[in-house]
């Protein structure tokens, strides 16, 4: 089954879709759409949440769909194949999602099984390597290729540049003996774009494998395998795409995946033909073509669920219509920022921005601390008024989605302003 034009599933949020004309029109009809869709969240009458990039809030929508699956599952009638439906629903979704086909996307538990699926599955050979910017991965893209250094496998770190994965530089580290390059669509901190399309271009060209970590980008910006050119992806489903933790899926280009031999196997990665569940396996098998091959044993139901509904919310409302809404917020708060003197990421009007905001110098604190104390009485402030942001290596780090509105933009300000000795 193939995934290419519309989702073959009704959306029902909004008519106009991300093909539509840009337009006045337009603009109002998808603002207002984006306001609707706001309601899904009831938490928001209750906190101000820029936390996308570390984890989602669920809609109604999804709840609704994991309650039916615990009615369905209390019940005791429906079958494995009817709750599978699911599984399916929401692997054309997603494909459709990053202009994929659906034999490309297997189900995952999450971003570093789906990358330890790739690494585990080439046939590595002493003086191989593999190019990434260390210094800007989250380390679920880092210890999978780091522990490939027993087989002798030689990993090349590139410096970023300016905070940001620096695409240059990261192709001109490619040379014969160069197997994977990898880097994150957008950085965890501080939070830049990467030039992925480029690196895939001549990762392409040289018959480089390139794995992209899009967790911070699935759902949120766009990602697609044909003009992006990555040949594998990983995500989950607890950020950007409004589900539940424990879940992901996996992207891997089909004339790549047919190459690949999966490190562990199960049934969901065998070629069955059609038959059941619980019949015995057999000595002689052939794998399954495309990504499922990577699936290992059952699937989270209720994630598959609640990623279904999301999903629908999501595509509901049109990927580009999404990006465009949440890099005008972004644009808003990071100018209003730099007015008041703080130290922003990405300056506004730079093309490395994204929906993430990070306020601070990159590497000056860790993980829910800053040394700065300026920062640190900003984060105790808006904490203590409800609103829900991180600190990623010593910088406050906001992150927007399509719920997001200008109202939370000026709330997070006046607050900033009205910070005790700010």
């Amino acid at each position: 089954m193939h995934a290419h034009g519309p989702s073959p599933h009704k959306i029902d949020i909004m008519n106009s879709s991300a093909k539509q004309p840009h337009s006045h029109a337009a603009s109002a009809t998808n603002s207002k759409a984006l306001e609707q869709a706001r309601a899904e969240f009831p938490v928001l009458e209750k906190l101000t949440f820029l936390n996308i990039c570390e984890k989602a809030i669920l809609p109604r929508a999804s709840r609704a769909a994991v309650d039916m699956y615990l009615d369905r599952m209390q019940a005791g009638r429906v079958t494995r194949v009817e709750h599978g439906e699911y599984v399916e629903k929401a692997r054309v979704k997603f494909a459709w999602l990053i202009n994929a086909d659906s034999d490309e996307v297997a189900f995952v538990r999450t971003v570093s099984d789906g990358i330890n699926s790739i690494a585990r599955a080439i046939d590595w050979h002493p003086g191989d390597n593999v190019v990434l910017t260390t210094a800007l991965e989250h380390g679920n893209n880092v210890y999978p290729w780091s522990h490939l250094k027993r087989l002798g496998v030689e990993l090349r770190t590139v410096r970023p540049r300016d905070g940001a994965i620096d695409a240059e530089a990261m192709i001109a580290a490619m040379d014969e003996r160069t197997r994977v390059i990898t880097a994150a669509s957008i950085t965890l901190a501080p939070g830049l774009r990467t030039d992925i399309a480029r690196i895939g271009r001549a990762a392409r060209e040289r018959g480089v494998l390139f794995v992209v970590d899009g967790v911070q980008s699935a759902g949120v910006m766009m990602l697609d395998a044909r003009t992006d050119l990555f040949d594998c992806l990983a995500t989950s489903t607890s950020k950007g795409l409004l589900g539940l933790y424990g879940s992901g899926f996996l992207y891997c280009r089909r004339e790549v995946a047919n190459k690949l031999v999966p490190a562990y196997l199960s049934r969901t990665g065998v070629d069955s033909a059609g038959s059941a569940y619980s019949e015995g396996g057999s000595e002689a098998y052939h794998l399954v073509g495309g990504a499922r091959r990577f699936e290992i044993g059952s699937y989270s139901m209720a994630a598959a669920y609640a990623v279904d509904a999301s999903l629908d919310l999501i595509l509901g409302l049109g990927k580009e219509p999404i990006q465009e809404h949440v890099l005008k917020l972004s644009q808003t708060f990071t100018a209003a920022l730099e007015e008041r003197g703080l130290p922003v990421s990405a300056p506004s009007g730079s093309p490395l921005r994204s929906h993430i905001v990070t306020v601070g110098a990159l590497e000056n604190g860790g993980h829910d601390f800053s040394h700065d104390t300026r920062l640190n009485n900003i984060a105790a402030h808006l904490k203590a008024n409800d609103v829900v942001f991180t600190i990623r290596r010593g910088m406050l780090r906001f992150g927007f989605h399509f719920f997001n509105n200008m109202n939370d933009v000026n709330r997070a300000l006046e607050l900033i302003d009205a910070c005790p000795g700010n």
